[in-house]
């Protein structure tokens, strides 16, 4: 196997069409699989111990999603964003999380409330043993039981759309070590001003924290990015 794939174990509940597609997605997310990177469907098969077939059903799922294009003539590449995709991304999510929290503010469970509470745990836990892998899952379940919370289908769906940019850009500004114990910080704010039932408190630390990552973010991606060439 490649040190750019988990190992692939087979499930008796998913093809392995899908485990493949999960495991190249997470290569994407986590930056395994650069931007701008060929993908060859022969060196992808023997790096995972495949055959073609799954890993090219895959490239074609992993199309739908946008993070794979295709080149006339060329072949399949893993996208890749500018400063401006990236800006714009969290132009809208700022908004749209900003407004999740101050509805989870006003509409939240109790149970909602608990289940914040653990997942802060875990994501201390996982500061403290600097799980970037760990981190990055339980950001993530921590701002969907927000949009959960929000009582909004429509919201969720419209933040879900971004799901695979924000995704990226999640793992990317978990990169820098300094953020870890940042990101545990926000989330606690946001999370005492929706337990106080405060909306406009829950709306502004929310944007803030949006804010802060984009800025992390940012910093990264022009350190990364060759400014003279648009990326695929």
């Amino acid at each position: 196997m490649s040190e750019r794939f988990p190992t692939i174990k087979l499930d008796n509940y998913k093809p392995l069409r899908d485990l493949v597609f999960e495991a190249m997605r997470e290569a994407i997310l986590s930056g395994r699989l650069k931007p701008g990177e060929r993908l060859m469907e022969v060196q992808l098969a023997e790096e995972m111990g495949v055959s073609r077939t799954p890993v090219r059903e895959a490239i074609r799922k992993l199309e739908l999603e946008g993070l794979v294009v295709m080149v006339p003539r060329k072949g399949a590449y893993v996208s890749g964003f500018t400063l401006k995709d990236a800006a714009e991304v969290f132009e809208i999510r700022s908004s749209l999380e900003g407004l999740a929290a101050a509805l989870a503010a006003e509409r939240i469970t109790d149970d909602e409330i608990a289940l914040l509470d653990e997942v802060l745990k875990e994501i201390s836990e996982a500061v403290a043993k600097g799980d970037i892998n760990e981190l990055v899952k339980k950001d993530g379940e921590f701002h969907q039981i927000l949009f959960s919370a929000s009582r909004n289908d429509r919201l969720t769906q419209m933040i879900n759309n971004l799901k695979e940019q924000i995704d990226r850009f999640r793992v990317q500004s978990f990169t820098n070590p300094t953020r870890l114990q940042s990101v545990l910080t926000e989330h606690k704010k946001i999370l005492d001003a929706i337990k106080r039932g405060n909306a406009e408190d829950a709306e502004k630390l929310a944007k803030e924290h949006i804010y802060k990552v984009e800025y992390n973010v940012m910093d990264i991606l022009r350190k990364q990015m060759d400014f003279e060439e648009e990326p695929l």
